[in-house]
């Protein structure tokens, strides 16, 4: 006998993993294709919950409201601020005035009726009061600048759904107080299984008989006992030497949310089943000679 014993450990655990593949068929786990947690991006007193465990959410659909009494205060003070129109007006009346007096005195100042320096000076309340203009445009700009900065800490007062799925867990309610700063709790749990990830642990054998959008039947257990097409989304591209198999991920389209999430299945791979009974094949026969 001249195979290793841990030649003879890794060819028991590849025919535990070949399991029923005689039919063709690999356990596999279906699962959500996300799940995440809602957390907020500021801190605030939770007024209002708008989903309950089990909810059907849909993507920008109001899932938490945090209290926004001040934020809309300072958001309706800088919007009139940047709406008004006072300090420009005044600026250009103005102006206007003053080049009409820019232009007489200079006519005067030809005819030798004033001297250069006073039209100079003319000139130079002009010019002030253009810089004043420029300056009041700008701080109106820099008024609608503020709303818009205000608006934006105010949306952050409104949670929304990211995705399209189902409410998983609810773990506060109105009247507590939302922490950005705290990780360990989240306000809601979101799984999306409009889509459907199927993990399956195939033998490295069969590895060159896998490809990139693939058709594969995939039988699930009850409640949801059925048979599904899901197609090979991700092939993994690092073995488990142990047990020497490697994961493929299948995509199972979900309509209605008809097949829950969590539940086994079996995945039929016929060439894999082949290719690994060849494998398993060589190896029994190696070791025991």
């Amino acid at each position: 006998m001249n195979c290793r014993p841990i030649c003879i450990v890794a060819t028991i655990v590849l025919m535990s993993v070949v399991g029923d593949s005689r039919a063709g068929q690999f356990d596999c786990l279906i699962e959500p294709r996300q799940a995440i947690e809602i957390r907020p991006a500021t801190e605030g007193l939770i007024t209002r919950v708008n989903v309950q465990r089990g909810d059907v959410v849909r993507v920008g659909q109001i899932l938490i409201e945090l209290d926004s009494g001040l934020e809309r205060a300072t958001a309706d003070a800088a919007k009139f601020r940047s709406e008004m129109l006072g300090a420009v007006k005044s600026r250009e009346s103005r102006i206007e005035f003053l080049a009409q007096k820019a232009a007489r005195r200079d006519t005067l100042a030809k005819e030798n009726f004033i001297s250069v320096q006073d039209r100079d000076e003319s000139a130079a309340e002009h010019r002030l009061a253009e810089a004043e203009l420029l300056d009041a445009r700008d701080n109106r700009t820099l008024a609608g600048l503020e709303y818009r900065r205000t608006m934006e800490q105010l949306r952050l007062r409104t949670i929304r759904s990211p995705i399209d799925g189902i409410v998983t867990d609810r773990l506060m309610n109105p009247g507590e107080m939302a922490d950005n700063r705290d990780v360990r709790k989240p306000l809601l749990k979101l799984a999306e299984i409009n889509v459907l990830h199927v993990e399956v642990l195939l033998p490295s054998g069969g590895y060159k008989s896998v490809k990139p959008g693939q058709s594969v039947e995939v039988l699930t257990e009850q409640p949801a006992g059925g048979r599904y097409i899901a197609t090979v989304t991700v092939i993994d591209k690092v073995f488990d030497a142990a047990s020497g198999t490697f994961g493929v991920r299948l995509a199972l389209a979900n309509p209605g949310a008809a097949i829950p999430a969590g539940v086994k299945c079996k995945a039929v791979f016929d060439g894999v089943a082949e290719l690994a009974r060849r494998r398993a094949s060589s190896q029994t026969g190696g070791a025991s000679k």
